[in-house]
């Protein structure tokens, strides 16, 4: 091998390791990558502001399983990308954050933007390490790329000193990473299936990452040949189709209670891939602790995560891919007990699915997106931060495709816009839409630019209620009446759009979201469509008022 810089020999690590895609912000810290980024065969995204940079390759990790890549520059630069690393972190989302670092003679004396990488990022990420030698530049980039996949996915960090990127060193490449599957036994498959013989009422949870559609074909069999009821964690709804006769739903925020009875009643739980967290826990009341209360069989890639907060019946450490390819191998009983309960279980989906309440006001987010659900091909990506307005997307839009939902479990806001900016640019043949609050938007608004000049035609939904919308209902609940630093002054956020050279559109009545967005999408550009939602319309079964005169009931109440 010829002398390459540090540079060099990195870029070289990634394209053989099969990333096509890097999303940064640049910084002078690491010119010698961007000058080797220049000739190299990977598409470069160039971002406004870190966070976002660092949330479309959480994006692209999240959609690919394969690790995202982002670099960002020292110190400010890097914390600024910190939110995109806590998300993969609780999403096991697979990630590689390089962070250009000071040279190496400088270290210890706050330098300019100086910062320890391995504490600052220790606690959020799987591997936190910084490179001192460009020689062994191969050996922990190949290490980053099986961390980051292995086991529970999740970030790794990467710091790059300065001169290390401009060293010149001969090093062979890595050869490229594997990802290493785990399998159950044939032992664990047995009693598996003498479980099923002996239950009455089971019932699936899908969850976590590691999945793909080959895996989901699979856990599809499965369900339809031992008629089992089959829902899907918090924000994981593209990991079994919604319209398939055995889905169930959804456990996330604001449940079917007809879900929640079933799981509350099954005799028999298989969680797989899950970690059952907060979320999908409703806050750890579904199970006991450590006792689940009721038969619980855990199928998790990670074997720390086995037993660390429930006592499972039956441990399994394997990835869905190892646990799916196993499932034929066994059979369901002659004659279960709970024969056509599926059908029950879907038909409560439905109905809770088809029937949006009335809200106050003119504009109607869940006929809008029931709307949507009939327009959009069963492929579109459908995106959205955190706040109370995705509650809609979650309850009325059916996703029956795998790498079709691009949604935080961690709950950070200013997710949407670059999650769909950064789908988009991976997949630019297919629809994007993002649902953004107000105060979600404007966390990562000035990514639209990137769009923009990309020309990259997503569709973002910015529902517009004046407030922090999910802190407002929790002050009503909490101290009703007492509004406290959750009012919002907005821009127009269609002239925001225009400004920027995109497509803007606003939208008062539900009557009006049809046409502008099929102006929106026959536009070719990035559109932003600006909906007025009434602030009374905070859930989709409870108004504003309705939450504080409840509160106030209970505080007279004593």
């Amino acid at each position: 091998m010829a002398n390459r810089t540090g540079g060099q020999i990195l870029v070289d690590q990634l394209t053989l390791h099969g990333a096509t895609d890097a999303f940064c912000v640049p910084g002078e810290s690491y010119l010698a990558v961007l000058d080797a980024l220049h000739d190299a065969n990977l598409k470069v995204t160039i971002c406004r502001a870190e966070g976002g940079a660092c949330m479309m390759a959480e994006a692209s990790g999240k959609l690919t399983g394969k690790p995202g890549i982002c670099f960002v520059t020292r110190g400010p630069g890097a914390t600024n990308a910190s939110p995109g690393i806590h998300i993969a972190d609780q999403d096991s989302t697979p990630l590689i954050l390089f962070v250009g670092q000071i040279e190496r003679g400088m270290r210890e004396r706050e330098a300019f933007q100086e910062l320890d990488y391995r504490a600052v990022f220790g606690t959020m990420t799987k591997w936190a390490t910084e490179i001192d030698d460009a020689a062994r530049i191969p050996e922990i980039i190949s290490r980053a790329f099986h961390v980051a996949t292995s086991g529970r996915p999740g970030p790794v960090v990467i710091a790059l000193p300065e001169d290390v990127l401009t060293d010149l060193a001969d090093v062979a490449d890595a050869e490229p990473y594997q990802v290493t599957e785990q399998n159950p036994s044939a032992a664990q498959m047995a009693d598996l299936a003498k479980r099923f013989a002996i239950a009455k009422s089971p019932v699936a949870i899908l969850g976590g990452s590691r999945w793909s559609p080959e895996t989901i074909a699979q856990f599809q069999r499965f369900a339809e040949r031992f008629d089992l009821p089959v829902a899907v964690s918090f924000r994981r709804q593209m990991l079994f189709p919604a319209d398939h006769p055995n889905f169930a739903g959804d456990l996330g925020i604001g449940v079917n209670p007809k879900l929640l009875a079933r799981i509350k009643e099954s005799d028999l739980v298989l969680v797989v891939g899950g970690r059952l967290s907060e979320m999908p826990s409703q806050s750890y009341t579904l199970f006991g602790i450590p006792n689940p209360g009721r038969p619980l069989v855990h199928v998790h890639p990670d074997p720390e995560e086995l037993g660390r907060v429930y006592r499972p019946t039956l441990a399994i450490n394997a990835s869905p891919a190892g646990f799916c390819a196993m499932l034929e191998t066994i059979e369901p009983p002659k004659a279960p007990a709970w024969a056509g309960a599926p059908t029950a279980a879907h038909e409560a989906y439905i109905a809770w699915s088809e029937q949006p309440a009335a809200v106050p006001g003119q504009f109607h987010p869940g006929e809008v997106v029931r709307w949507l659900r009939s327009r959009l091909p069963d492929d579109a990506i459908m995106c959205n931060g955190a706040g109370n307005y995705a509650t809609w997307l979650h309850r009325f839009h059916r996703f029956n495709k795998f790498a079709t939902q691009l949604a935080p479990t961690s709950g950070s806001m200013g997710y949407g816009v670059p999650a769909a900016i950064g789908a988009k640019r991976i997949f630019p043949e297919r629809t994007v839409v993002a649902f953004a609050g107000d105060g979600c938007f404007l966390m990562n608004g000035q990514d639209f630019a990137t769009a923009v000049q990309y020309d990259l035609p997503v569709i973002i939904v910015v529902v517009d209620n004046g407030m922090y919308g999910t802190i407002r209902m929790h002050q009503e609940r909490e101290y009703p009446g007492r509004v406290s630093a959750t009012t919002l002054k907005n821009p127009d956020f269609a002239a925001y759009a225009k400004a920027f050279g995109g497509h803007g559109e606003r939208v008062e009545t539900t009557a009006e979201f049809a046409p502008a967005f099929e102006r929106a999408v026959q536009s070719g550009k990035p559109a932003i469509i600006h909906c007025m939602l009434d602030p009374e319309a905070i859930t989709p079964a409870k108004s504003l008022s309705t939450i504080r005169a409840e509160a106030l009931a209970a505080k007279a109440k004593g």
